[in-house]
């Protein structure tokens, strides 16, 4: 089966920016573009409830049947991209289920995320959330509006628990992008900034230091890999989440990682990753690794 960039289009602003990026990323990796749309057919409540009557039942499918991918938006990519294999997709079901099922034979998913009107961040829905905690392949979440396309990528590294995928993926997304790639780790404050006593300069250059040397060993190997691509190493202190949406700012994409847990609880995404969603300003990719 030929993999393929896959794109979940409900219509929205945020889900034709998607795809203009998903677009663009299909061509780097010489992939054709796929364009799903997944509608519910009527819910069995409302097919029961007699007092609604035939119309109204017939308004919901047609309105879930007719609010499929738009003609405009399929010849729009296809004139904007020439050359790209663009094929639509609609399926019946619960959006989150039939996305996660698409991503499977996916080689990246992507999705878009809404902007809060008045409120600082970005809304990811319980669509977008469901895919993102289960799915096992690459999954972007891109919000509508300008992106930094020329930026660096971001990553955020756990050099205590480096993982080879999440790794890889930035520095091919750097390598496609001709962009340098920032590699971007947080180390905790010492416990005297909790509780409000005078800060320990020569402490805190020390903890700098020795996670600087720790985020350089980790990325050794893989700047002999990549050695096209540029790396900025920065060690910052504080929260790994704040530090990694500050240096979304101006990044073309920024790369997290999610564990992938077999738990009876069910998948998360993780804080970090979470807030991120929610706040960074650039396409994020979550990387599933176990």
């Amino acid at each position: 089966m030929t993999r393929s960039v896959v794109i979940g289009l409900d219509g929205s602003a945020e889900s034709r920016a998607a795809a203009e990026w998903a677009a663009r990323e299909a061509k780097r990796r010489f992939l054709p573009l796929k364009l799903v749309h997944v509608w519910e057919a009527v819910p069995e409540p409302l097919a029961l409830a007699q007092l609604l009557g035939a119309d109204t039942r017939q308004q919901w499918s047609e309105r879930s049947e007719m609010g499929g991918i738009p003609r405009e938006v399929v010849e729009g990519l296809r004139s904007r991209h020439p050359g790209l294999d663009v094929t639509v997709e609609q399926v019946s079901g619960r959006p989150a289920e039939m996305l996660t099922q698409a991503a499977k034979d996916a080689e990246l998913l992507v999705l878009g995320s809404r902007g809060l009107s008045g409120i600082g961040g970005f809304l990811v829905g319980s669509v977008g959330q469901a895919v993102v905690a289960h799915a096992e392949q690459p999954v972007v979440l891109v919000r509508a509006g300008e992106q930094a396309v020329g930026g660096p990528v971001v990553l955020g590294l756990d050099t205590d628990h480096p993982d080879e995928t999440v790794i890889a993926h930035a520095f091919e997304a750097a390598a496609r992008r001709v962009t340098p790639l920032l590699v971007v780790h947080a180390w905790a404050l010492p416990p005297y900034f909790a509780y409000g006593l005078p800060a320990d300069p020569e402490l805190n250059a020390v903890l700098g230091k020795q996670d600087a040397a720790t985020l350089a060993e980790v990325l050794h190997r893989w700047k002999e890999k990549y050695p096209a691509v540029q790396v900025i190493e920065e060690s910052r202190s504080g929260s790994p989440a704040v530090q990694l949406v500050e240096a979304s700012r101006e990044a073309s994409l920024l790369v997290v990682g999610r564990r992938i847990r077999h738990s009876p609880l069910g998948a998360h995404i993780g804080p970090v990753t979470h807030a991120v969603l929610h706040h960074a300003t650039a396409p994020v990719a979550v990387v599933a690794h176990d």
